[in-house]
């Protein structure tokens, strides 16, 4: 048989892929074992072994996860098994052919109890100490069900449209989406995703948790993979990519009065986790001096004096970067609560601003109303980030109200989505702040005229987490984690604020201020322009 192949020469195949697990991110694979049967399907971990199942040569195989030899094989006892979990000794067995989930005890290869579950298409199956938990491939829920009889004792919406494999490790479910190529955990209550990272390859299948990593089988690629899920990696940079950046600044004086003194100021970019500059930035023409506002970030300042009708003033910015994927893995028990936070971050972003209104009576009494009771900072910040997704509807509509106003009309842009979530966060006592860019729209070599803002939020122990608030206002439990904690490698980030600053006001990327005389009309015009940066063939 095919496995006695593999057991001769597994050590030799396994592959450890991180150089030292104390540098492992989650996500990252520890070793990688060949499965015994080409088609592998359900996955368990008893407390020592590990438990395969593979449809084509209908076996359950006892792996030792180890070396990722063989131990011993059984023969399934369903037609076609998709899922397996463990119960202290004993196996629970998906069948979907039949719809049952068959409790097995692998010394005697008795099913010594048969149910049927509740779903049309059952894929997946995990053990929580007390129900079985079955995802549902067609419905896309996940369904928490009784081992008396299968009754359904709860529901929670899958986190994306494919779910395939579950595992609990004794708070949180874990499931593997084989069209995403993702793995999630989520809660058990409520069905939000707090973590999620890649899958190893691309047709995840079953997972089990040891007590300490994650397993996934894949079935594209026939191999186990143990994966980190826990460690002190705070964020991980992916699929980078070189950009040019040409941002320009217009003002255009249309008159018939003249523009006595204008400054015009643009937004310095630095290097963050989600972006690193490739070259010292290049202006055109240069500025007269650069400042610093009350929120540390730096601007180039112009300044000029009696401009008259029909004259144009045009200032550029040319910055090239590469830009990241960057996910942060965060842990909610490993974040701290309120007290936790350093005095200095609570004096400079806990303060009101005029968009902002954090001492309105309505602000504060939905801060109150949303949070609750609940100390942890990053439930606290997932609380108004769910209330937020459930009352407002983006909508670019022009102007920018204040925080009060924006929540009680229920919709708003991504700059005013920005601000309420800001004044709800500041209201509880979580200090936020927002970051501006300049945004890649599409093709690599694009234009972008209207650019985009969202929050940072500060989580004792982990430090500044972006935060969109009108970017994850979807349905889908994936899409909501997307904008939490995690930033696409498309935005060049210009501007990192709390408030209203001396020179860019409560603008970001680029702003002017001028004084003039006689009555004058003013167009100003801000043009992002990507270009892909050649590499070193010139292509």
């Amino acid at each position: 048989m095919r496995f006695y192949k593999y057991a001769l020469y597994s050590l030799a195949l396994f592959i450890v892929l991180a150089d030292c697990l104390a540098k492992a991110a989650p996500g990252d694979v520890v070793i990688q074992f060949p499965t015994p049967g080409s088609c592998p399907t359900g996955l368990a971990f008893d407390g020592k072994n590990l438990w395969l199942a593979d449809r084509k040569t209908d076996s359950l195989y006892m792996i030792d996860p180890g070396d990722g030899n063989v131990v011993k094989a059984l023969e399934s006892p369903g037609f076609r098994v998709e899922g397996l979990t463990a119960e202290g000794d004993r196996l629970w067995v998906l069948d979907i052919e039949e719809g049952v989930a068959l409790k097995l005890n692998p010394a005697t290869g008795i099913v010594e109890k048969t149910i049927y579950v509740p779903c049309n298409s059952p894929q997946g199956l995990a053990w929580d100490g007390q129900y079985l938990w079955v995802a549902d491939y067609q419905d896309d829920k996940i369904y928490r069900i009784s081992t008396e009889d299968g009754t359904t004792m709860s529901e929670i919406k899958a986190p994306s449209g494919t779910p395939q494999g579950l595992a609990f490790d004794g708070k949180y479910l874990w499931v593997s989406d084989r069209f995403r190529d993702m793995i999630y955990m989520v809660t058990p209550d409520n069905g939000e995703v707090v973590m999620n990272f890649e899958s190893p390859s691309k047709y995840p299948r079953g997972i089990a948790y040891d007590g300490r990593f994650l397993w996934n089988v894949d079935y594209q690629s026939d191999s186990l993979y143990k994966i980190v899920v826990d460690d002190t990696s705070l964020f991980r940079q992916f699929d980078g990519k070189k950009e040019i950046l040409e941002y320009s600044h217009q003002v255009r004086n249309y008159g018939p009065g003249s523009l006595t003194d204008l400054d015009i100021y643009i937004a310095l970019p630095r290097d963050l986790p989600f972006q690193k500059l490739l070259d010292t930035l290049v202006f055109n023409p240069p500025p007269d001096d650069y400042r610093e506002d009350q929120w540390g970030q730096k601007v180039a300042h112009y300044h000029y004096r009696d401009i008259p009708a029909g004259e144009v003033v045009t200032v550029s910015m040319t910055a090239r970067a590469e830009l990241y994927r960057t996910r942060f893995y965060i842990h909610p028990d490993k974040v701290g609560n309120l007290n936790q936070i350093p005095a200095d971050i609570k004096k400079l972003y806990l303060i009101d601003g005029s968009k902002y209104w954090v001492d309105d009576d309505y602000i504060k009494k939905t801060a109150e109303s949303i949070v609750g009771d609940e100390t942890n900072c990053y439930w606290i910040a997932r609380r108004i980030f769910n209330y937020l997704i459930a009352n407002m509807k983006y909508e670019l509509a022009g102007g920018w109200n204040v925080a009060p106003t924006v929540l009680k009309r229920g919709n708003g842009s991504c700059s005013e989505y920005s601000f309420v979530y800001i004044a709800l966060c500041r209201a509880a006592g979580l200090p936020a702040r927002y970051a501006g860019s300049v945004v890649i729209r599409g093709d690599d070599a694009s234009t972008d005229d209207v650019f985009h803002r969202w929050v940072e939020v500060y989580l004792p122990n982990y430090g500044w987490i972006p935060i969109d608030p009108s970017g994850g206002d979807s349905d889908s439990p994936a899409n909501q984690a997307s904008a939490i904690g995690y930033l696409d490698n498309r935005f060049l980030i210009t501007t990192i604020g709390g408030g209203g600053s001396e020179f860019l006001e409560w603008n970001y990327n680029s702003n002017e201020i001028w004084q003039s005389r006689g009555p004058c009309k003013i167009v100003t015009e801000h043009i992002g322009e990507w270009s892909p940066l050649p590499d070193s063939s010139g292509n």
